[in-house]
């Protein structure tokens, strides 16, 4: 059986997300899994999502740090209360806070991998902190404070 991402778990009025929206057909479709203590993505840059030739717009990057962030936090809190992702109420996070540091390049044409590593769990907030790498190089490292949705965005 194939292991579904925290975004599948999402109930059909938190998936139209642009970064990780299954619903969203323009979107990156951003998908996050647990490996072990932390979780993981992988997004493979279209070439529409160029700055300048051979790589990544840092737009870009740093979506897949928001999204992927507020993934990591609805999957740690389903973990945290001990129960299965898509049991009621649904969890689903927002972004309070987005820090991004550009280390290196981000080259086009390969998969880049997200990491992330929960660093509080407290109330309704969530803080993650987030790598990307192409390969072996760490291009980017960033921070989501995600806070569970309010109650006035909800549909």
């Amino acid at each position: 059986m194939e292991q579904k991402a925290i975004q599948d778990y999402y109930p059909e009025e938190f998936s139209h997300c642009y970064g990780c929206g299954r619903l969203n057909e323009h979107g990156l479709h951003i998908k996050t899994y647990w490996d072990g203590k932390e979780s993981v993505a992988t997004v493979v840059p279209k070439s529409y999502h160029m700055a300048v030739p051979g790589f990544v717009y840092g737009g870009l990057v740093a979506s897949i740090i928001d999204c992927h962030g507020t993934g990591t936090a609805a999957a740690a809190a389903y973990q945290a209360e001990g129960r299965p992702p898509g049991t009621a109420p649904p969890f689903r996070y927002v972004t309070a806070s987005l820090h991004v540091d550009f280390l290196a390049p981000t080259p086009l044409g390969v998969p880049l991998e997200a990491r992330g590593k929960v660093k509080e769990i407290k109330g309704k907030k969530v803080i993650v902190a987030i790598t990307v790498s192409a390969g072996d190089k760490l291009c980017a490292r960033g921070e989501v404070v995600a806070v569970q949705m309010p109650k006035n965005m909800m549909i």
